[in-house]
């Protein structure tokens, strides 16, 4: 499976999402991380020319829904069915919310990286 892990808006804090990347390729996926930073646009524009079978979004700023929402309205703008997580800072009230805009999948705070890995594994063999 290919997956792009990205590091939306202003977050500056990459190591769970390092974690995360180290944990994937170790089950036998090819990642492609974006960096810190990243606006939704150019991370959408990433997976079109990547292609991945997955993006997973990792925002621990607080700024999920804004930025969820966003993703959710430019992946149908552009016509992009390409299954998108996130995880990170992020409440329990919030993740039916998320999953509203088009993720297929929120994670709460706490998640462990073994959880996110066996979901993500879940979605290569389903």
């Amino acid at each position: 499976m290919i997956i792009l892990l990205a590091k939306p808006g202003l977050d500056g804090h990459d190591v769970g999402v390092k974690v995360l990347a180290h944990a994937l390729q170790e089950a036998g996926h090819q990642v492609h991380y974006t960096g810190l930073r990243k606006s939704v646009e150019f991370i959408v524009q990433r997976a079109m020319e990547t292609t991945p079978d997955l993006i997973c979004l990792s925002i621990l700023s607080g700024s999920h829904l804004l930025i969820c929402q966003r993703m959710g309205q430019l992946m149908a703008e552009k016509g992009i069915s390409i299954p998108w997580l996130v995880g990170g800072n992020i409440p329990e009230s919030d993740l039916v919310k998320l999953e509203s805009y088009g993720a297929t999948k929120a994670f709460a705070t706490g998640t462990s990286i073994h959880q996110a890995v066996q979901y993500i594994e879940s979605l290569a063999y389903a």
